[in-house]
């Protein structure tokens, strides 16, 4: 990728910056609760598990760990369990998520965001979820991934941490602080935040949005992107 020369755009008196005014060298999306959603298979799965595991199912609602890797929130569910328990615990999770894609859904923009962003080479997909759970739930909708992808399986540290949208700039050689890095989920938001990027919030998951995005709209459908001799700009529509 050729990356424009220049800074990002400073951020507004508030913190914020101003999406609609910058040029990107790359958008990072989400996953789950950006392109997709997975609730219904989620909570089946999870449910399950508790009740497998001998976890209190009110710790599992109303699904406050979303956009957090699986690994950290059976760590939180079973604090005091050996390892090898948490670890048998994760693996079953994986299993049921991954054999569950029944209820997944395309949510609005995405296809068009990936074909637009994915011929240009200008996205790459950072995700939460491990790698074979990925392909099962994009594969489930029939969605076209862009050859840019980081999984859990890629990183030490989760989202919140910045780690995981440092990697996806990385694969494109991309300055992350002039990336979008675009969430339906807190954790995700700080991450990107993080890792120096701006924020496109979605209220695909909460009827507000993620905190602390500069940006934050109804869906991908809300907004136009353009690959630009300069880069990818945003619109509302």
């Amino acid at each position: 990728m050729t990356t424009p020369t220049g800074p990002a755009s400073p951020p507004a008196s508030d913190g914020r910056r101003d999406v609609l005014a910058e040029v990107f060298d790359a958008v990072l999306l989400d996953m789950d609760g950006t392109l997709i959603s997975s609730t219904r298979s989620v909570e089946r799965c999870w449910l399950r598990l508790a009740q497998e595991f001998g976890m209190p199912t009110d710790d599992l609602s109303p699904f406050g760990f979303h956009g957090v890797p699986a690994r950290d929130i059976v760590d939180l569910l079973l604090p005091d369990a050996p390892a090898e328990v948490r670890a048998a615990a994760l693996d079953r999770v994986v299993e049921l998520e991954v054999a569950d894609t029944e209820g997944i859904e395309e949510l609005p923009g995405a296809a068009d965001v990936l074909g637009l962003l994915g011929a240009a080479g200008r996205t790459a997909l950072v995700t939460s979820c491990g790698r074979r759970l990925a392909a099962a739930r994009v594969g489930a909708v029939g969605l076209a991934v862009p050859s840019a992808v980081v999984t859990a399986d890629d990183v030490a540290r989760g989202k919140p941490d910045p780690e995981p949208y440092l990697a996806g700039a990385a694969l494109l050689g991309a300055d992350p602080r002039r990336c979008l890095v675009v969430e339906d989920a807190a954790s995700g938001v700080r991450s990107g935040r993080a890792a120096g990027a701006a924020t496109l919030g979605l209220r695909t998951t909460e009827p507000e949005g993620p905190a602390g995005a500069d940006l934050v709209v109804a869906d991908l459908a809300a907004v136009r992107f353009t690959v630009e001799e300069d880069g990818v700009r945003v619109h509302l529509r």
